[in-house]
């Protein structure tokens, strides 16, 4: 506390000095401290929500003056400002989103009363009212609804806006409102503001759509797990797949080469095998052919992708375009290689 501070609570009676005490041991206690408006909150009601948030964030609610000095005292002089009106001061160790998602859901529809402000436009919803033909159609049509007697009942025939939002509610609308059990304003605990780790953040800042926000993080790590890939860099990430791309693409140019590997050799025998009867279907005399080679349709060429047929299927679709272009490399080869023919020479004497 500074000596100014320590000047201007020698001031203070005992009981205000313990209460800011209190404020301050509270203030200090927790990670996250913001300021949340109470007006309009039945006492009754403000004790349910204090009791909802034990074990998760403390409330205390104290008087204006008390709460400034103790905010100011405790170094959160950012939230001083906020503390106007009906007002009290909550800590949590929560996070501020959390604290003001938890707060915004424990709001409940109230009636609005004659004189407050509309916090939105309120909107009187097309259909029977379930009021009896009576002078209500009257009410109804003085406040802006379009509003008539129809089928033995007062029909809305419309959605009606009756005032917009920041203006006053007048005893009319609040009487019709109150008839049609319409509750268009929300009581809770209204976060002002909250200071973390010494940063403060308004109402505005923690309001976000958490599905939206974890679909952006979701789409923004795959494309950077896709540049990853495609830019050749490794990590634990895209390790995996880099190793099976590689490893697709020396099988495929170890195929195209002809290169007498261990693990090539069953792929390097089929592909020697479907050139032999590719070639032996081209033959039209089928005396000149051996026995084992009569009678046979040329076999399909093994393509590339099946030859890779081994490597992850997480691959990018790049890779699989380099196998599609080998695929094709593979079939002019095919087309232009004399090997088979002249095995087929050798075959034949």
């Amino acid at each position: 506390m500074s000596a100014q501070a320590e000047r201007k609570t020698e001031n203070l009676p005992q009981w205000k000095k313990e209460e800011v005490a209190e404020l301050e041991e509270i203030i200090e206690r927790y990670d996250s401290v913001g300021i949340v408006g109470i007006a309009g909150i039945p006492s009754k009601q403000l004790q349910d929500m204090r009791r909802d948030l034990y074990g998760t964030a403390q409330l205390r609610v104290s008087r204006n003056t008390l709460q400034s000095r103790a905010l100011e005292d405790a170094g959160f002089g950012d939230l001083v400002e906020h503390v106007e009106g009906q007002v009290g001061i909550v800590g949590t160790n929560e996070n501020p989103f959390s604290l003001y998602k938890e707060l915004e859901a424990s709001k409940t529809p109230a009636p609005i009363n004659e004189g407050e402000v509309a916090p939105n436009d309120i909107v009187i919803p097309e259909g029977d009212t379930g009021v009896d033909p009576g002078p209500f159609v009257g009410e109804l049509q003085s406040i802006g609804a379009n509003a008539r007697i129809e089928d033995g009942s007062i029909q809305v025939m419309e959605d009606s806006t009756v005032l917009e939002a920041g203006e006053e509610v007048s005893a009319d609308l609040a009487n019709v409102l109150n008839e049609l059990g319409i509750e268009p304003k929300e009581v809770g605990l209204d976060l002002r503001a909250v200071v973390a780790d010494g940063v403060r953040f308004d109402p505005e800042d923690l309001d976000i759509d958490v599905e939206a926000y974890e679909s952006d993080v979701s789409t923004a790590a795959a494309r950077a797990r896709n540049l990853a890939i495609n830019a050749s860099f490794p990590t634990a990430s895209t390790a995996p797949t880099l190793i099976a791309k590689a490893t697709g693409e020396a099988k495929s140019l170890g195929l195209q080469a002809a290169i007498e590997d261990e693990e090539l050799m069953p792929d390097l025998v089929s592909k020697a095998d479907a050139q032999l009867r590719a070639l032996a279907a081209q033959i039209d005399d089928e005396d000149a052919l051996p026995e084992e080679l009569q009678d046979v349709d040329a076999a399909a060429q093994p393509a590339a992708a099946d030859e890779g047929d081994a490597d992850d299927e997480s691959a990018d679709d790049q890779t699989e375009e380099a196998e599609t272009e080998d695929t094709d490399t593979d079939d002019d080869d095919d087309e232009d290689d004399g090997d088979g023919a002249a095995g087929l020479g050798e075959m034949f004497g």
